[in-house]
């Protein structure tokens, strides 16, 4: 790399970067370790193979900044298309590993594509969002740019990996941003609040309690004449989601699904089946107390109660042997990095290159969120790694990818004019 790329570089983002790839290391290696001699060849050991992984790392991140920045934008469609072949190959060539056939196996290592799809996915959208004749405030551009996150995720679904779907609903995050109406995130905000409230009482309840909200708000604006045509429609609609959350519920969720809902929710309590994970997960997490009991001293983690500890629930291990304040710092730690993204992508000359920057913000933020949610029991377990933090290879090169072009598009502002 030239010496100006290498000044232009944040190094802010690039040491929180480190800073999380090595504390998630440290306990990964206290998550998995045992009490047989250290062989660095030992790849039976989960914390031996991640080494490899960040030194694998450290490779493509020195790769994404040699390449020229606007390599990225010029082949962002053939990205995308490449990545769309590698989701649905899958149905042909994949490898099934707990229940999802989500992986290639090489043999001597196996990739997830899935991964690698949302940073090809974040190219696309900031290549079409950025296309001079693209206004995302027409409906025909607004379909266009749906089409382009649905796709990738229309194909994980049936792996079935719902939780790396999920992942997708980041991308309205630039959309937003760049001039979306905000009706529908309103309008997703409110299907989901439905949602959870059809589950909780009765869609019968749920639409009266709505319907009589509607009739105040009308009786206050009677004299503004509101279209009352508009707001029967609404509750007409608003009625018909209600009356089908229930048969979505039974018949499109899976009853493992239905089961983590549930506990989620308190409707049923299972510390020993569906709930065994995060029971666990919260007495581990509760144990640490404020400083926590010390790096390879948590006993939930050192007796295995907390299963997948070292990848999904690797947040648990934080919580244990560091308490409060390690659990805080870590999160200071990924906040800190959203906070440096988000400002980084404001300052983008360049709308191809901010688009990419929210993406990767609304990617990383989703991940964050909806994995310490689930770790500490306010959310179901679907299945989403802490970014840089958890153990995988495919997980930390598709994050460091992801994170790494973005600091070369930042790194190449100054020649976007």
């Amino acid at each position: 790399m030239a010496k100006s790329t290498i000044v232009a570089i944040d190094w802010i983002s690039v040491l929180l970067f480190l800073l999380l790839v090595g504390f998630g290391w440290g306990n990964i290696y206290s998550a998995s370790y045992s009490n047989e001699a250290f062989s660095i060849t030992d790849f039976s050991q989960p914390y031996i193979k991640q080494i490899y992984w960040i030194g694998l790392s450290i490779a493509l991140i020195i790769i994404t900044q040699a390449i020229e920045a606007k390599f990225y934008e010029r082949f962002a469609g053939l990205i995308y298309v490449f990545s769309l072949l590698s989701l649905l190959g899958l149905f042909l060539f994949g490898k099934t590993i707990s229940g999802a056939t989500s992986w290639y196996n090489f043999g001597f290592m196996s990739l997830q594509p899935s991964e690698f799809a949302k940073a090809a996915t974040a190219l696309a959208l900031a290549k079409f969002l950025s296309d001079m004749q693209t206004n995302i405030k027409l409906i025909n551009h607004q379909l266009k740019a749906f089409l382009i996150i649905i796709l990738p995720a229309l194909i994980i679904i049936p792996q079935p990996d719902p939780g790396s779907a999920l992942v997708y609903a980041a991308f309205f995050f630039p959309l937003y941003r760049e001039g979306l109406a905000a009706t529908y995130l309103i309008i997703g905000v409110s299907a989901a609040l439905l949602f959870i409230l059809t589950l909780l009482f009765k869609p019968l309840w749920v639409v009266l309690v709505i319907a009589l909200i509607m009739v105040l708000i009308l009786i206050k604006k009677r004299k503004q004449k509101p279209k009352y045509s508009l707001y029967l429609l609404t509750i007409v609609v608003i009625a018909g989601f209600c009356f089908s959350v229930n048969y979505i519920f039974n018949n499109v969720f899976e009853q493992r699904h239905r089961d983590r809902f549930n506990i989620v929710l308190g409707k049923e309590v299972d510390t020993k089946g569906i709930g065994y994970n995060t029971n666990q997960s919260e007495i581990a997490i509760g144990s640490g107390s404020w400083i926590g009991k010390g790096w390879k001293e948590g006993t939930q983690t050192k007796g295995g109660f907390v299963p997948e500890q070292h990848t999904d629930y690797i947040f648990s291990t934080v919580g244990e042997e560091w308490g409060f304040l390690g659990a805080t710092i870590v999160i200071f730690l990924f906040v800190g990095l959203l906070i440096r993204l988000s400002y980084m992508a404001e300052r983008q000359k360049s709308q191809f290159s901010r688009v990419y920057g929210y993406s990767v913000v609304g990617i990383l933020f989703i991940h964050f969120a909806i994995n310490i949610g689930m770790v500490i029991g306010l959310l179901p377990t679907v299945g989403i790694p802490l970014p840089f933090f958890s153990y995988g290879g495919s997980g930390l090169w598709g994050f460091t990818l992801l994170l790494f072009i973005f600091i070369k598009l930042d790194s190449n502002r100054v020649n976007e004019w």
